[in-house]
């Protein structure tokens, strides 16, 4: 197996990106909190990753290892979710026992962007069978020298404490934690610019 490397995930590689992304979550804590049934899952996840993340294929910021292993999205300075989508999809696929701490928690995430310009990492994730083996850092590694060459700052939230020594060893820090109701913490984490 060659080592990973990154290339920018054209907008006819969308559907093979959000579908390594959806394969890289199957076990997220957070993510499957919300979703728990696979159904459910693999029905819903797609579309939050399409409006939480998908902004990224419109700017050639979502970024894929060449076999399609890995993927991630950032979106650039200025450019969010569409959160009114993601809310109404959370409305309809989230269980209405948690649809109330659910989109608090977007709401929480919303807010705690920093108030400076970043690049926001809505999505980046490696198929399960090939994490640990530099995927991510590579990623990782790809998006952060769009940032530096512009001196920006970057952001995320990390929805798997498994994932927090990764973005650590690129910078990130732990700025929060992000919880309601019954969840599992999401840890925003920024970068400052370099």
């Amino acid at each position: 197996m060659s080592a990973p490397s990154a290339t920018p995930a054209l907008l006819s590689d969308y559907d093979r990106a959000i579908a390594t992304l959806v394969t890289a979550f199957i076990s997220d804590p957070f993510i499957r909190w919300m979703f728990p049934d696979a159904k459910q899952y693999l029905h819903y996840f797609p579309l939050v990753l399409k409006y939480f993340a998908g902004r990224a294929f419109d700017h050639g910021s979502a970024y894929r290892s060449k076999d399609f292993k890995a993927a991630a999205l950032w979106l650039p300075p200025g450019v969010g979710p569409d959160e009114e989508a993601v809310a109404t999809v959370m409305q309809e696929g989230v269980d209405p026992e948690l649809q109330g701490d659910a989109l608090a928690l977007l709401e929480q995430a919303g807010a705690s962007h920093p108030p400076v310009p970043h690049w926001y990492l809505p999505a980046i994730g490696v198929e399960p069978m090939f994490q640990g083996k530099g995927y991510g850092s590579v990623l990782l590694a790809r998006g952060l020298e769009v940032c530096d060459r512009g001196h920006v700052a970057a952001y995320l939230e990390a929805t798997n404490s498994a994932n927090i020594p990764l973005y650590q060893r690129f910078g990130f820090e732990v700025v929060g934690e992000i919880r309601a109701g019954s969840s599992p913490p999401i840890r925003p984490m920024f970068r400052a610019a370099r």
